[in-house]
């Protein structure tokens, strides 16, 4: 990873510092670090990532080299900083009640920010998580205006996410060609298991949709409660499998809990870093 980032990136992941890697061209290659032991590796039957994610699960899978996956997650962050720093923009999470309306919320949002003569405004739902919960994403004034009328809304909780931009959204346009024109010089394989992707949460098909599907995975929505339903749809009485979370934090296990708990009993989170202490010891 040094080698193709020309940067130590595990020094930088353990020992920061945090600001550094909050940093869009940063965080991205760090969440591809991940290693899982070979029997669950045999055995593995699908797979999926959340937002760039998507690039390990694809290299996991055989369908991407690990340096060229690395270098096209280079070229990814870096692309979508440049179009972050282009517009005051960013990410709120919210917790809704049932009655929460988030297409209403996003499209009052905009026309606050049309009343202060921002032009083509963009508030719209970036992240599906988990029943009652998105991630809503645009211009700064947007997520400001949702933040100080949450009740209105009926969102029980707002919270201002720690990126630099507001990704999945057409506000990252300009990163598009740059990660289009990378992904064509790569190798791309058929995955040897299923992949499930975030524009649609379907199963990838071949090379060229791949292709096509992780330009538009930039600025489109991440369907993940809907990848979550996809993965786990089964007929009644039918056992649910193993799922590991694989590398830091186990947020995508507690998305899972409340998209499905029957297959969360199955969950086990696994620090890519902790396993390999534990097996030097």
């Amino acid at each position: 990873a040094e080698k193709v980032l020309g940067y130590d990136l595990l020094s930088l992941c353990l020992e920061g510092p945090r600001d550094a890697l909050d940093r869009t061209q940063h965080c991205q290659p760090a969440a591809a670090l991940g290693s899982l032991s070979p029997q669950v590796v045999e055995r593995c039957v699908a797979a999926a990532g959340y937002s760039v994610g998507e690039f390990a699960a694809l290299v996991f899978a055989g369908a991407l080299g690990f340096a060229e996956a690395l270098y096209a997650v280079k070229v990814r962050a870096e692309a979508m900083q440049r179009a972050s720093e282009a517009v005051p923009s960013g990410m709120l999470s919210v917790v809704g009640r049932r009655e929460a309306n988030y297409k209403f919320a996003c499209l009052e949002a905009r026309k606050h920010c049309e009343s202060l003569g921002i032009e083509n405004p963009v508030c719209t739902v970036s992240n599906y998580l988990f029943p009652d919960s998105r991630v809503i994403a645009g211009h700064l004034q947007a997520l400001e205006f949702l933040q100080e009328n949450a009740r209105k809304y009926y969102f029980k909780r707002t919270n201002m996410l720690p990126v630099s931009g507001a990704f999945h959204t057409r506000l990252m346009e300009p990163a598009v060609e740059p990660l289009a024109e990378v992904l064509k010089s790569i190798e791309i394989q058929k995955p040897l298991l299923c992949v499930y992707s975030n524009v649609d949460g379907k199963k990838y098909m071949h090379s060229k949709h791949i292709q096509k599907l992780l330009v538009k995975q930039v600025v489109s929505p991440v369907l993940w409660e809907q990848t979550m339903h996809s993965v786990y749809e089964r007929k009644q009485g039918t056992e649910f499998p193993y799922t590991y979370e694989v590398g830091p934090g186990n947020q995508l296990g507690a998305i899972l809990k409340q998209c499905n708990l029957k297959a969360w009993k199955q969950y086990k989170h696994v620090d890519a870093l902790e396993d390999e202490e534990a097996a030097e010891t």
